[in-house]
């Protein structure tokens, strides 16, 4: 892999579709990944203009995830791809990704990771069992903000850690556009293509793996309300969740998608003996931290005073706004990183330039989701939440 691009296949992400388009201007910010070969779309046309669009040559682009593995796996190691990347609804992101991985390629899918946490350890299984690296895109592990909170309280700047507030408020599922021919409100409030959850497993699921990768604490209980307010919607379109850390820490959740004239409100809070930190999706170049016993300070994207593990992660002079495609780039150059020098399949160590989440947090979300269900339907105050690792 040395001295060249990685090669990568896509599957999902063709014509009218979001995430996909995300995805390649990641991967391309580096000049680490090109992509060579997909599966764009079920539908014929549409996957066939989709490649055309994207410059690929005819025979690299097919028309199912099976049919795309079985040519790459025939083609010569200097034209095989180096990675699949899965950009499809939540239904086939176990399929896929498990094919994938038999099939001896790597793979960096959208999240959540899969349906339930049964699909996820499916996964799981799949990934121990061929070898192959598998990543996630969490992408707001990649701001470099969000890396330096993560050092401070690693650190212990802020002595024990007692409170974890996270919150992800949008608005845009206020109207019923599920039934009003949006498609990517379609898909994300059918429960037989998104899953168990709406907004639950669209953002709720990023909210709790950015607040454990933070904090550094893992989830042991939790109690939550889930309401759906739009009539006739299908799955929740509104989360509140009371949570319960290990080592004495405590928490709340939020996740709505019906905050009528909110846009990408990701905000998290931690609080320890000494001090704090506030870090928000919307304003990325910013960390705020307050003291018990000095003045507040400013922390800036490309300023003095950053951890080493944050400065890989810079990529403009201070003052020049970095965003969504560069901390998402972050995930996909990590990706590289660690197929280049063969690593492990969770990638590097923590704060390293090579980390990139994993099994793990994967895990941790599809179980976050069933105990935030089965904490809503329960008469009891709190709900235990399954003990799991990677290996899980």
């Amino acid at each position: 892999m040395a001295g060249r691009k990685l090669r990568l296949a896509m599957a999902g992400g063709g014509e009218g579709a979001f995430i996909g388009g995300v995805h390649r201007m990641a991967a391309a910010l580096d000049g680490e990944w090109e992509l060579v070969a997909g599966t764009f779309s079920s539908d014929a046309a549409r996957n066939r203009r989709s490649g055309e669009q994207l410059g690929l040559s005819p025979d690299r682009v097919h028309d199912s995830i099976d049919a795309l593995l079985t040519d790459e796996r025939a083609r010569p190691d200097n034209e095989r791809v180096d990675a699949v990347a899965i950009v499809t609804p939540n239904h086939l992101h176990a399929p896929m990704t498990i094919a994938a991985l038999n099939a001896g390629f790597p793979v960096f899918s959208e999240k959540p990771m899969a349906m339930n946490l049964a699909e996820a350890r499916a996964i799981a299984e799949a990934a121990r069992h061929s070898g192959q690296l598998y990543a996630l895109a969490f992408t707001y592990s990649g701001y470099p903000m969000v890396e330096e909170a993560r050092a401070r309280v690693a650190r212990g700047d802020f002595g024990a850690i007692r409170l974890v507030h996270v919150e992800y408020v949008q608005g845009w599922l206020s109207n019923p556009l599920d039934r009003e021919g949006n498609k990517q409100a379609q898909w994300r409030t059918d429960p037989a293509r998104a899953g168990l959850g709406g907004a639950l497993g669209d953002i709720g699921t990023h909210a709790f793996q950015l607040a454990e990768h933070v904090a550094g604490l893992k989830v042991e209980a939790l109690s939550s309300d889930v309401t759906t307010h739009v009539a006739g919607r299908m799955l929740d379109d509104d989360v509140n969740v009371l949570l319960r850390f290990e080592h004495g820490a405590r928490g709340t959740l939020r996740a709505t998608q019906v905050a009528a004239g909110e846009e990408n409100g990701l905000r998290l809070r931690i609080h320890g003996e000494k001090g704090g930190l506030e870090w928000s999706q919307m304003e990325p170049n910013t960390l705020a931290l307050r003291w018990l016993d000095r003045p507040a300070e400013i922390v800036r994207a490309g300023g003095p005073g950053l951890s080493p593990t944050t400065l890989p992660r810079q990529r403009t002079p201070s003052g020049h706004p970095e965003g969504y495609i560069e901390a998402f780039g972050n995930l996909y150059r990590a990706v590289a990183g660690a197929l280049r020098n063969s690593g492990p399949a969770e990638g590097g160590a923590l704060g390293e330039a090579t980390w990139f989440p994993g099994l793990e947090p994967g895990l941790r979300t599809m179980a976050f989701v069933e105990a935030v269900l089965e904490s809503a339907k329960s008469d009891e105050k709190w709900t235990a939440f399954p003990a799991i690792t990677g290996s899980s």
